[in-house]
């Protein structure tokens, strides 16, 4: 039988040396072994500091891992050229200032986005009918186009950026999504659009996502499967139903006793 996973995750760690006389290492995710199928949701939880963002910029090739593999189809990550790569992999993070290149304007960045995909399919560019594609993007992300394309990043907010990343998702089409707290500095008004808009990224195209985030109530209501990270640490992991009737982990039950007796409301919607 043929292998679905799209990624495997396979004994990764980081380590980072601190010191510069007596040096030691500080662990920031240990040997952690995870797999994401073509279209699953898996929804990676825990607390500030716990690893989960680092464990997604190693996915996105923005840091090595210190030892252990990625695999995209069976391959490692690194036997991609970047730009092939970047076409199937992309990524929302919680400060989205560090995504951009501070000295385009915003619709350079979206048309960089463009070429990349363009190029990727051996196809010619249609300059009027991608700059369609990127201002109707920008609307249903409830954004004026006319008000956002001539910036640069330091004149947006940090929740401008984030919408915006995700409109560059939709451009590219990646099999795979990571979003790193994609909503933290939205406002509630837009929020739920927002979100409703990644996951027709999974819906209409199978896109994968990892969904990082510290609420497990969010977790449970968006996700497949969900893994919990604990001091670099998967400490649970699996199908959302099992975890949420049968945790294992003492750490599990203790997000699990905290999580507002609405969101069980949530999760039965």
């Amino acid at each position: 039988m043929a292998n679905k996973s799209l990624l495997e995750v396979v004994n990764v760690s980081k380590y980072y040396v601190s010191g510069y006389i007596r040096t030691h290492s500080i662990p920031a995710v240990i040997d952690v072994n995870l797999t994401i199928d073509k279209g699953e949701i898996l929804a990676l939880v825990g607390e500030s500091g716990s690893g989960k963002t680092t464990l997604a910029k190693m996915i996105l090739r923005l840091i090595k891992p210190s030892s252990g593999s990625i695999l995209l189809h069976g391959r490692d990550i690194y036997s991609y050229p970047i730009e092939l790569y970047y076409t199937m992999v992309q990524g929302i993070f919680q400060d989205p200032y560090t995504s951009f290149n501070p000295v385009k304007t915003i619709l350079d960045s979206l048309m960089d986005a463009v070429s990349l995909k363009f190029k990727a399919g051996n196809k010619k560019i249609n300059k009027v009918e991608s700059l369609k594609t990127v201002e109707s993007l920008l609307l249903k992300l409830g954004m004026n186009p006319s008000d956002i394309l001539a910036k640069y990043p330091h004149e947006l907010s940090g929740g401008q950026l984030q919408r915006i990343l995700l409109a560059r998702a939709f451009i590219i089409e990646p099999e795979l999504l990571l979003a790193d707290e994609p909503t933290s500095m939205i406002d509630a008004s837009t929020r739920m659009a927002v979100l409703d808009m990644m996951f027709q990224l999974n819906r209409e195209k199978a896109t994968s996502i990892v969904f990082i985030t510290h609420d497990l109530s969010q977790a449970f209501y968006v996700a497949d499967k969900i893994a919990i990270m604990y001091r670099g640490r998967i400490v649970e992991y699996g199908e959302r139903d099992e975890i949420l009737s049968n945790p294992k982990s003492d750490y599990t039950r203790q997000l699990l006793s905290s999580i507002p007796k609405l969101s069980e409301r949530w999760f039965k919607i």
